[in-house]
């Protein structure tokens, strides 16, 4: 599988399709490129090409902690791989986390999306202390009882270590007290936008993005509609449209959203169409 080095790390990446519109699909909480590659197959062969990619600190992409905000190094490594591919502004889409990176990277590069597509959106209290403890807290917990090594028999952090043996020697080399300042840094970046109704980015700045958008509403703890329906007021040109309407007693409803792919792969694809066809 392709590899760039991005800002200092390097990203895998896969390349669905050979021509059409540019897409990037990006799947939710800390999954790799391999989480939405089903949706994405479908989208590329509808004629897109869909680029898929582990994100830093995810499958086999290497390990970095910079900056105060996870989403804002990802969206910046996403921007800067769309240049090395050069493929000028693009369909921005995600899920989740992604999600939240793409509306960091549409508010940021304005220029460089064409419109967003955004499912699963998370926001409200439950999504903010469940993810906080799902991405920053577990691992502070497990570096303060036993170190690194404890770090690398998480689940997370060991299967990136199997993907690619250089994330675990990165992470030794990098020591216990280095780790947990950047994820103290990294969960204090996170908590400052995690009370918006959509969790990070203030409604203010929500405003200001008048890119073309779908958004369509989650359907469990995690993400529950009210996420989505705030994103769609706030983003000035959005649609809004449901896939899955039945609400789940789960924080995470993977299992119904592997169901329902072929209907979310065919309402982008409308989408899509209909902003092609308004650019002519």
């Amino acid at each position: 599988m392709p590899v760039k080095h991005i800002r200092g790390v390097d990203i895998v990446y896969e390349v669905l399709g050979d021509n059409g519109p540019w897409v990037t699909v990006t799947p939710g909480g800390r999954r790799g490129l391999a989480g939405e590659r089903p949706l994405a197959g479908l989208i590329a062969e509808a004629g897109y090409r869909v680029l898929i990619h582990d994100r830093r600190n995810t499958g086999a992409s290497g390990i970095a902690f910079p900056g105060d905000s996870e989403s804002h190094e990802q969206a910046e490594d996403l921007l800067a791989l769309l240049g090395e591919l050069g493929t000028g502004p693009a369909y921005i889409a995600g899920s989740s986390s992604g999600a939240r990176m793409s509306l960091v990277l549409a508010h940021q590069h304005p220029k460089a999306v064409k419109a967003l597509l955004l499912w699963r959106v998370t926001g409200g209290d439950f999504a903010a202390k469940r993810l906080a403890f799902n991405y920053y807290e577990q691992y502070l917990d497990a570096v303060a009882s036993g170190g690194m090594e404890a770090v690398l028999a998480t689940e997370h952090f060991a299967a990136m270590a199997e993907a690619n043996p250089v994330n675990g020697e990165t992470l030794r080399r990098m020591g216990a007290d280095a780790f947990s300042t950047a994820m103290r840094r990294w969960l204090a970046g996170f908590r400052a936008g995690c009370d918006y109704p959509v969790a990070g980015l203030s409604p203010a700045e929500m405003r200001t993005m008048t890119m073309p958008a779908i958004v369509i509403p989650g359907n469990d703890r995690v993400h529950p509609p009210a996420g989505a329906q705030a994103a769609h007021r706030l983003l000035p040109n959005s649609v809004y449209q449901d896939v899955l309407t039945r609400q789940v007693e789960a924080d995470v409803d993977f299992d119904g959203w592997a169901k329902v792919t072929g209907t979310l792969a065919a309402r982008f694809i409308d989408f899509l169409r209909g902003r092609e066809s308004a650019a002519r």
